[in-house]
């Protein structure tokens, strides 16, 4: 498989003629201008990736993938890594906060095992797509090989090219994934580690600190990964590999892309450093309280639509950001205008 085979060319969405059609079909509604604030600004943004002036929302596909890390030995997490399979398991159950949010607004949910130290028994809304059973502990090495990282992300390619609809809303599950993504940030966005790491599943100070001399040594390990897939192959994580993947393949296709947190964020900018046009295609769902995830949000230059404070992953911020989407296409395509309700725009 070649590089080119791997990352395909993505082209900008830029279109003036139809972002000139959507706003004055956004201005023509019946209220007075701008007063839907970023709504409009969502239903623009929509009808570009979609490349139409009626938007519209079909089939949308809540994808978790999840995996295991080696370098959650280290204590970098508050819990133990056989959480990850658990998760899964609850997942699959219905009982996560993800599956009780995908229920309430009718989107299929999707499990993948993209590296998750368990065997799990095929079931529906579980796609098994495991590479290894787990990364390994980048302090020894590369927490991925080079062949591995590449079908990590060629996999994530393939999942998404076998799923319907024309968005694809981004989740992840894996112990110790939050000081891969701080690592990414760290390597990719050229910015201090210590304002990369956050708490995570709940750290004390004392772990806190333990986590960051941890990352360092960590990020110390492998001086020449500075490219978006070497950094990605030694410091990242094989459910961030494949989400990589997943992006890129979604991007292709001018599905939108809804991303969740911190960890989803991490593979939209390895994505977004290979191919930039990308962050055309996405819609970012939520600031979540992890320390890195504002500067990873201002590395994206992107503009989340919530922020409660959020810090669960999987997700959730972006299944709860979900009837936004679906409020700006019903808006712009069901809202009267001044001309066909007959109401005077005069002032």
């Amino acid at each position: 498989m070649t590089t080119q085979d791997l990352i395909p060319e993505i082209p900008s969405l830029h279109d003036d003629t139809l972002a000139a059609a959507l706003r004055h079909r956004i201005d023509r509604k019946t209220k007075p201008l701008g007063s839907l604030g970023r709504l409009e600004g969502l239903m623009l943004r929509l009808g570009l990736i979609q490349g139409t002036e009626r938007p519209q929302l079909i089939d949308a596909q809540m994808m978790v993938f999840a995996a295991d890390h080696g370098l959650a030995a280290h204590g970098v997490s508050a819990f133990p890594s056989d959480v990850t399979w658990q998760m899964v398991e609850n997942f699959l159950a219905g009982g996560a906060a993800v599956s009780v949010l995908a229920r309430q607004h009718g989107l299929t949910l999707s499990v993948v095992d993209a590296g998750v130290r368990h065997s799990f028994e095929p079931r529906p809304g579980l796609l098994i797509a495991k590479i290894a059973m787990g990364s390994r502990d980048m302090l020894d090495g590369p927490a991925m090989t080079v062949d591995e990282c590449a079908t990590a992300v060629a996999a994530g390619k393939t999942l998404l090219q076998r799923r319907p609809g024309n968005a694809l809303l981004l989740g992840e599950m894996g112990i110790g994934n939050t000081s891969s993504a701080a690592l990414l940030l760290s390597r990719l966005g050229g910015l201090p580690l210590k304002d990369c790491v956050g708490r995570g599943t709940g750290l004390d100070d004392a772990q806190l600190r333990h986590k960051l001399d941890v990352l360092s040594r960590a990020l110390d390990k492998h001086p020449r990964a500075t490219e978006p897939l070497s950094a990605l192959a030694a410091l990242g994580g094989l459910e961030i590999a494949m989400m990589v993947g997943a992006v890129l393949q979604a991007a292709l296709e001018r599905r939108v892309i809804v991303v969740d947190g911190f960890i989803t964020g991490a593979a939209v900018l390895v994505a977004a450093r290979l191919q930039p046009a990308v962050l055309e295609r996405c819609v970012f769902a939520h600031r979540s309280n992890e320390q890195g995830h504002r500067l990873m949000l201002d590395a994206l230059q992107a503009e989340p639509l919530l922020d409660l404070g959020l810090r669960l992953g999987e997700g959730s911020g972006a299944a709860l950001a979900w009837p936004l989407l679906e409020s700006a296409c019903r808006v712009l395509n069901e809202m009267a205008s001044f001309d066909s309700a007959g109401v005077s725009d005069k002032h």
